[in-house]
């Protein structure tokens, strides 16, 4: 593999090129300017740098800050919209998956789901069965991941946790895993190696109009160091998720007709031990007729999700006491013998899906389709859809972009490998994993520990580990080198600006790894320091803003 070097060029991502950067978006005309930097934001910037157009994309916290770091991890055919008779969304979202894990497999991970059928349950044996058999036909599942239905007997078998009493059956069927920040840094990190300038920290505070109304870019603060400049393009899209119509607010059209409904999902973190599953299940929630999750993750099992209408302030969603014992009392209505309490509980996320309201629905009939809004002024806003389905909607968007620069250029990103993520199959991608392995046991790392950086990052992983192997003279810690090695890359190819980028949305420590961050957080803090040139007082400034964050996942205790 050629490893690139981080100093500037057109295709580098260092938050130390941060200004140069800017310089770029400043003195350019772009043909599209895509406003917010989650999974569809990314992935529209994808498509359209792929396809030859002038691109540039901003995000005013971090990428993936909002709902694309707070999802439920999976990307996965919508088994739940069989009930709302949403076929064509199940198609689709069920091709994109396998379309989604063969580009990014180090990300995208086949995952069985065990799905028990219960007495007075939301599916019943024979449903089940036919519901799971039309999702593998409209998914186009293949054959050895094909759903299969099971007794009582084999169900208690393939989870002895489950509770008996109530258990008819099951089915096993497949899902994807995912990390939902890492496939969004990696999509972005592709479409910037493809031409896009692709910036964090950086806010639209107003757009730029033409003398005809129509739209022409956004003047834009760095929120960083406080700049204000303009960025100028053809056309404008607005993906900002939850902000969609704060943003369309902003703009001279407003908010008309269809507008977002906000509903929050909170999911809970516990050791794996008090919850030690030998695979992830789908199961029915006791209190009402929604089905949750329950996931294994290396040394944890999360679960989620809730679904509740949210009105509250949409840049601090959090997890209250009341949305943790929905979680807990659904967990140890079907596992009784794990008797889950408050204090199991590591951490929390709360995140926030951007629908498209409907008079007289509930949160969970709410369709989970993605819609575009066209103002009169030209600017097109993307609401709605999911994290499955991100490379579809950033077509469909791209397409539309396409037909008014009257300009048609075809999609390119069906085929198209993610960062890190070229591996012709599964096997390889494993292999790949094993080979590496063996390798950084001359520094003493553990082969799990090099599993889970593969996971994160894919062959980029050889990178890190080559400054690895640079740092063992001087940090004799091993889990302390590979985190300064990581943070390095972070920082030279993942636009790393603070504690909160890396331990939060680069490496899901925040979430997973809550109990081990006490040490950890000071000593990336120092290193940040060093290499980003921070005074003490900002060094101070970015470790209140983690520790906010940290003491936030559990404030629910209080």
């Amino acid at each position: 593999m050629t490893k690139e070097s981080p100093n500037h060029n057109n295709h580098s991502f260092s938050s130390l090129q941060r200004n140069q950067y800017i310089q770029d978006l400043k003195n350019q005309e772009f043909d599209l300017l895509v406003i917010g930097g989650g999974i569809t934001g990314v992935g529209i910037a994808l498509d359209a740098a792929t396809r030859g157009y002038k691109t540039a994309l901003i995000e005013k916290r971090d990428f993936a800050w909002g709902t694309s770091s707070r999802s439920t991890k999976l990307i996965h055919g919508g088994l739940r919209y069989l009930k709302q008779l949403e076929f064509g969304l199940v198609h689709e979202v069920g091709v994109e998956r396998a379309i989604v894990h063969n580009n990014a497999r180090h990300v995208v991970i086949p995952e069985r789901m065990l799905l028990p059928i219960i007495e007075k349950g939301s599916l019943g044996k024979r449903l089940s069965s036919i519901g799971l058999w039309i999702y593998d036909r409209l998914a186009n599942v293949a054959k050895d991941e094909r759903r299969k239905m099971y007794s009582k007997e084999k169900i208690m078998e393939l989870e002895p946790l489950v509770r008996t009493d109530i258990l008819k059956g099951g089915g096993l069927y497949y899902e994807y895993r995912t990390d939902d920040a890492r496939l969004t840094i990696e999509t972005a990190k592709t479409a910037v190696a493809n031409g896009a300038t692709c910036l964090n920290y950086a806010k639209a505070v107003e757009f730029l109009y033409k003398e005809g109304g129509w739209v022409r870019g956004a003047k834009v603060k760095d929120t960083l160091s406080g700049e204000i400049f303009d960025i100028k393009a053809r056309r404008v899209v607005n993906a900002t998720g939850p902000w969609v119509d704060k943003l369309r607010a902003m703009d001279t059209d407003g908010v008309k007709e269809k507008r977002l409904h906000l509903t929050k999902g909170v999911h809970i973190v516990v050791p794996r031990e008090r919850l030690p599953i030998q695979q992830s299940v789908y199961f029915d929630v006791e209190q009402d007729s929604r089905m949750v999750f329950a996931i294994p993750r290396f040394g944890v099992t999360y679960i989620g999700t809730t679904d509740t209408t949210y009105g509250e302030d949409i840049n601090r969603p959090i997890a209250t006491r009341e949305d943790v014992d929905y979680i807990l009392a659904a967990a140890n209505y079907m596992f009784p013998t794990a008797k889950l309490t408050v204090n199991d509980v590591d951490s929390t996320w709360a995140g926030l899906r951007p629908l498209i309201h409907q008079d007289g629905k509930s949160p969970s009939e709410l369709s989970r389709r993605d819609e575009l809004f066209y103002a009169t002024s030209g600017l097109i806003s993307i609401a709605g859809g999911k994290l499955t389905g991100y490379r579809k909607m950033a077509e469909r968007v791209v397409n539309y972009v396409a037909k008014t620069l009257k300009d048609k250029r075809p999609c390119k990103t069906k085929d198209l490998p993610l960062g890190g993520g070229d591996f012709r199959s599964d096997n390889e991608f494993e292999l790949f994993i094993e080979k590496r392995a063996g390798e950084a046991k001359q520094i003493l790392v553990e082969p799990v520990t090099i599993a889970r950086l593969a996971y994160r990052y894919g062959k980029a992983i050889d990178i890190i580990i080559d400054k690895a192997f640079e740092l063992y003279p001087t940090i004799k810690d091993p889990r302390e080198r590979i985190v300064a090695a990581e943070l390095w890359y972070g920082i030279n190819y993942e636009m790393v600006n603070n504690l909160n980028d890396f331990l939060i949305r680069r490496t899901g420590r925040l979430y997973f790894d809550r109990p081990e961050l006490e040490k950890i957080y000071p000593l990336v803090a120092d290193q940040m320091q060093e290499q980003l040139g921070w005074t003490d007082a900002q060094r101070d400034q970015a470790v209140k803003s983690f520790e906010q964050e940290y003491f936030e996942v559990v404030n629910f205790k209080n």
